[in-house]
């Protein structure tokens, strides 16, 4: 840095708030590029509640934990540092930022020439009884993800908001017995429902008012006038909330989009400040795991190249 601050406990080229998917394939790019990189982690992962990951090429059905097991371990093969931790503030610094953190149960000051945000998103589930008990096993989001193995079973699918029009069409490919609750879908348009009706969907309006099942997996859903819906599975739609307070104070510029505000950035992942950049689903809500790491891969290198001109800038000064 620029101007060497005492009070601080560390002080880093690079450091990375979380240590999921973007966050790790970063730690790994710069690493690489031989830059002194610390990554602080919380350890909740927004896929923890999934048993296993699918449409990740060479590792299809591996556990996400394991995942990130195999990506830490890589990482600190190339000396990236690693602490479990929460950051509650980003400031800013001559050359750099400044962060407050908790680390280990204790108050630190770190500084980094660079940082990325790969904090991730949090789910904010449908206010169903039953829901949030079967989220990640038979309550579903990502028919990507997981509806190979739902195929063909009995498929609900319950929708949270006329956004989720999408979710319902995409659902009659894995399954020809899909039923849709239609409820929050507001007023569907006629052309819309009879595509629907076409292909054998069933639309339930009544809402629903509970989903049931075994302790291990979904059986059935009740809606309001208390019918019994038998089911295997359901899709839905979370509010998607990112993880992006902590660095509420550098005023960051921030996009709108169908399904939120999130932290504006360019192609490479840099935000509107010099020294941020941000990957992953904190600012790409729908990204699966391996758009996620090739995000945090970009914004590395991206971070490496940023600092290769500074220190070139400052040899020359």
């Amino acid at each position: 840095m620029t101007e060497q601050n005492t009070d601080l406990d560390f002080s880093y080229d690079a450091v990375i708030i979380g240590g999921g998917a973007a966050g790790l394939s970063a730690a790994q790019a710069l690493g690489r590029s031989l830059r002194r990189t610390l990554v602080i982690d919380g350890g909740a992962p927004r896929n923890r509640f999934a048993s296993h990951m699918h449409n990740v090429l060479g590792l299809d059905g591996t556990p996400p934990h394991e995942l990130l097991a195999r990506g830490r371990a890589e990482a600190a093969a190339y000396g990236v540092e690693f602490v479990t931790g929460e950051v509650g503030s980003v400031r800013e610094d001559a050359g750099g930022v400044l962060l407050d953190a908790t680390i280990n149960g204790v108050p630190r000051t770190v500084a980094a020439r660079a940082l990325l945000l790969a904090t991730g998103a949090v789910d904010e589930l449908p206010s169903v009884p039953g829901l949030a008990e079967y989220w990640g096993g038979s309550v579903l989001h990502c028919p990507y993800c997981h509806g190979w193995e739902v195929r063909g079973s009995r498929l609900g699918v319950l929708a949270t908001s006329p956004g989720s029009i999408h979710q319902v069409l995409l659902a009659r490919q894995w399954s020809d017995r899909v039923t849709v609750f239609a409820a929050g879908l507001g007023v569907l348009d006629p052309e819309t429902e009879r595509r629907m009706r076409a292909r054998g969907m069933e639309i339930v309006w009544e809402p629903v008012e509970e989903l049931l099942g075994n302790g291990a997996s979904l059986t059935a859903a009740r809606t309001t006038d208390g019918s019994l819906h038998e089911l295997d599975a359901v899709l839905t739609m979370s509010a998607v909330r990112p993880r992006d307070a902590v660095v509420s104070a550098l005023g960051l510029a921030r996009a709108d989009t169908p399904v939120g505000s999130f932290i504006a950035v360019d192609p490479a992942g840099r935000t509107s400040h010099p020294r941020v950049w941000a990957a992953g689903n904190v600012v790409s809500p729908m990204a699966t795991v391996p758009i996620a790491m090739g995000g945090g891969a970009q914004a590395g290198g991206a971070m490496n190249w940023a600092l290769v001109e500074e220190d070139f800038a400052r040899a020359v000064a």
